[in-house]
């Protein structure tokens, strides 16, 4: 007759800081843009902005570091063309811009 195998008590996960998204005026502006001219783009914007909410440093849109602004800067890809453009603090992070390539 097989033993019972006993329950093993993991550790919870570390828990994920909270951040607060910021969103700049020109990006603000940039997503507007979006909306008028190509509103697939747009959703696909927040689609990138939730996923950096969670998960700064990786996931869609192949997110890379910014080596000519602040080492905490980063830009994900909305398209060829256009970049996401965010940096993470501590307990935010702040949406710069939308459009463009850096």
């Amino acid at each position: 007759m097989a033993q019972k195998k006993k329950k093993v008590d993991l550790p919870p996960p570390p828990a994920l800081p909270v951040r607060f998204p910021d969103f700049s005026p020109q990006f603000k502006d940039d997503l507007g843009w979006w909306y008028k001219t190509n509103p697939n783009k747009a959703d696909k914007i927040f689609a990138l902005v939730t996923d950096v909410m969670q998960h700064p440093f990786e996931g869609i849109g192949k997110p890379e570091p910014l080596k000519h602004l602040d080492a905490d800067t980063w830009s994900r890809r909305i398209d060829l063309e256009h970049r996401l453009i965010y940096r993470v603090k501590q307990d935010r992070v702040d949406f710069l811009q939308a459009r463009y390539h850096y």
